[in-house]
């Protein structure tokens, strides 16, 4: 487990910071942008939160999620190496497994689109959507630093669906759909 006693090192001062294998970089590195913006999807559930203390089961699940967001960060931060003296921590493809059978799950009671939706219908739903397209940022930095430097493929397998999963949630959240805000395309020409 990790334990913080001091907030501030003083470190980061000179633009750099340190990576989980304890090497220096940029703070405007692919790495830390990818992890960054990781860290920023898991903010954004956070104030999803917000709005599904009252149905428990989401609200549960949303918590593996963001659980789940810190092992992607800590996978992220840590550079593959041969051999390391610490296995690092690593996005599971179990984890991906998940997500695809919530998805399932909770796809399965859902009427078929036939619009595309806008984000919006409930505080919730509208927080999701906003996560769900920081999950999208976070891939795309993600698969740009895959074309640099190794990334656990369960770790962009797992991102990928992530915003699948935030799409379809903003759906339940949305009575099952019933509340979402359809794209009504060309409306306003």
């Amino acid at each position: 487990m990790v334990s913080l006693t001091r907030i501030y090192t003083r470190g980061g001062d000179a633009g750099e910071t340190s990576l989980g294998d304890g090497s220096r970089v940029p703070k405007h590195d692919r790495r830390v942008a990818a992890y960054g913006t990781v860290d920023e999807a898991n903010a954004a559930i956070g104030l999803a939160r917000l709005h599904t203390k009252d149905q428990p089961a989401i609200d549960a699940m949303l918590g593996r999620i963001q659980n789940d967001l810190f092992d992607l960060g800590a996978d992220l931060c840590t550079p593959e190496e041969p051999e390391p003296k610490y296995p690092p921590l690593r996005v599971l493809q179990s984890q991906v497994d998940r997500l695809e059978a919530e998805i399932d799950a909770m796809n399965a009671d859902l009427a078929p689109l036939k619009s595309f939706i806008l984000p919006g219908g409930s505080p919730a739903a509208a927080h999701l959507h906003l996560a769900r397209t920081i999950a999208r940022r976070a891939e795309r930095l993600m698969t740009d630093l895959a074309r640099h430097e190794p990334v656990t493929p369960a770790a962009l397998k797992y991102v990928n669906r992530l915003s699948d999963h935030l799409f379809v949630l903003g759906r339940v959240v949305n009575d099952n759909g019933a509340s979402d805000v359809l794209w009504v395309p060309g409306a306003n020409r």
